[in-house]
C-alpha cells in the first residue's frame, strides 16, 4: 500500500473506532437519560466504564505488543460493532457499563494498530494529519446521524444504526497491514538523562489532556442539549467532529511553520478556552465557540504528542502514552460526578485547571525539546 492509502485507511478505523465507537454515546447520552432511565451520575459510570475498558486495552498492548496484528485488529472491528449492538437490547446501568468497557477495549487496540501503522510508513508518505482527522469526521457523522434521525427513532434504534455506520466506516480499514510497536529504538544506556525528562513530563502532559478533555467530550453536548428535547446538543457535536476533521492538518502546518513543541503549546492552551467557556455562561454562541476550540485541538494535541515521542529514542510510544492517556480519561468523569447536579458548571471548571497545569507541561516539554 502507498502511503497516502494507509492514511486514508487509518483515517477510516479512526473515524470507526474513535468518532462512532467510542464518542456517539455523548449525543445519545440526553436521549438515555430521557427515555432509558439513566441519571446524569449513571451516565458518568458508563462513560467511565468505556475510559477503563480504553485503559485496559492500552496497557495490554504495551506490555504485549506482539498481538497487535492484523488478524487481531480485524476482530477488534468485529467486537466494537457487536458492542454498540449490543446497547439497544439490554436496560440497565451494569450491563450499558460492560458493553461501554468491551467498546473501550477495542477502541483503544485498533486506535494503537492505526497509529502505529501510520508512523512506521511515515518515510512512505503516510500522514499522521490525514489519519487523525479521520476522528472528527467520525464525530460529525455521529452527530450528523443524531441530529438527522433522532427526532424519528428510538435511542435503541440509534444504537443499531451507530453499529452499521461504524460497520461501513471500518471496511477500508481492513487492508491495513499492522504490525507491533517495536520494543525498543535504543539500547537503555543510550538515553541521557534530559531525553527521560522529556518523556516523563510528556506523559504528565498528556495524562492531563486525558483528564481535562474528557470532561469537556462527555458532557458538552448534555450540558447544552438538555434531556434530547433540542436540536442544539447533536449540533455542537456536530462542530466538534467538523472542526476535527482538518484540525490534525492544520496543526501539522502550524509545526512545520513554527515548531512542534510551540504548536503543542498553542493547542493546550486554546482548549483551555475551550473549556472555560461552558464553565462561565450556558450561551449557545459560547457553547458553538467552545466546540469549534475543542474539535480544533483535542486530536491535534494528540497527533503532536505522538509525533514529539517518536523523535525519542524510546519504544512503544504510542500504547504507552495512549495507556497514560487513558488513565486520566477514567478519572475525569469520577471526579467531576460529585459535582455533577442541575448544572455542568463546576464540572468545566476543573477541567480548565487540569488542561492550565497541562498547559504548563507542553510549556515545559517545549523548553526541554529545545535544548535536545
Amino acid at each position: 500500500m502507498t502511503g497516502r492509502r494507509i492514511s486514508f485507511a487509518a483515517a477510516a478505523g479512526l473515524a470507526a473506532a474513535m468518532g462512532v465507537g467510542r464518542f456517539v454515546f455523548t449525543p445519545l447520552l440526553p436521549m438515555m437519560v430521557g427515555a432509558a432511565e439513566v441519571t446524569p451520575s449513571g451516565g458518568a459510570v458508563i462513560a467511565t466504564a468505556n475510559y477503563a475498558g480504553y485503559l485496559v486495552g492500552a496497557v495490554v498492548l504495551s506490555l504485549r505488543p506482539s498481538i497487535n496484528t492484523t488478524v487481531s485488529f480485524r476482530l477488534w472491528t468485529v467486537l466494537l460493532v457487536g458492542s454498540e449492538s449490543g446497547m439497544a437490547a439490554v436496560h440497565s446501568t451494569a450491563l450499558f457499563s460492560a458493553l461501554r468497557f468491551l467498546a473501550g477495549v477495542a477502541s483503544a487496540a485498533i486506535f494503537i494498530a492505526c497509529a502505529s501503522t501510520v508512523t512506521k510508513h511515515r518515510t512512505d508518505g503516510a500522514s499522521p494529519g490525514i489519519a487523525f482527522g479521520g476522528v472528527g469526521a467520525g464525530i460529525a457523522a455521529s452527530g450528523i446521524l443524531t441530529l438527522l434521525v433522532g427526532p424519528h427513532l428510538s435511542w435503541e434504534a440509534l444504537w443499531v444504526c451507530s453499529a452499521v455506520l461504524t460497520a461501513m466506516l471500518v471496511v477500508p480499514a481492513w487492508t491495513l497491514p499492522v504490525h507491533p510497536e517495536p520494543s525498543t529504538r535504543s539500547a537503555t544506556g543510550d538515553i541521557d538523562s534530559r531525553t527521560r525528562a522529556l518523556w516523563r513530563t510528556l506523559l504528565v502532559a498528556y495524562f492531563l489532556e486525558g483528564l481535562g478533555y474528557i470532561i469537556v467530550g462527555t458532557f458538552l453536548v448534555a450540558a447544552v442539549g438538555g434531556h434530547g428535547n433540542t436540536s442544539v446538543g447533536p449540533t455542537v457535536w456536530i462542530v466538534v467532529g467538523l472542526a476535527a476533521v482538518p484540525a490534525t492538518v492544520l496543526w501539522q502546518g502550524v509545526a512545520r511553520r513554527t515548531s512542534m513543541r510551540n504548536a503543542l503549546v498553542a493547542a493546550f492552551a486554546l482548549q483551555s478556552v475551550a473549556a472555560l467557556l461552558p464553565a462561565l455562561t450556558s450561551n449557545t454562541v459560547a457553547a458553538v465557540l467552545s466546540a469549534l476550540l475543542f474539535g480544533g485541538t483535542f486530536m491535534g494535541i494528540t497527533m503532536l504528542t505522538m509525533s514529539t515521542a517518536q523523535t525519542l529514542p524510546i519504544g512503544r510510544t504510542a500504547a504507552t502514552l495512549t495507556a497514560i492517556y487513558g488513565v486520566g480519561q477514567v478519572l475525569g468523569p469520577l471526579i467531576v460526578a460529585p459535582a455533577i447536579g442541575d448544572s455542568y458548571s463546576m464540572a468545566f471548571a476543573i477541567a480548565t485547571a487540569v488542561l492550565i497545569l497541562g498547559t504548563a507541561g507542553a510549556v515545559r516539554v517545549s523548553q526541554l525539546t529545545g535544548r535536545r
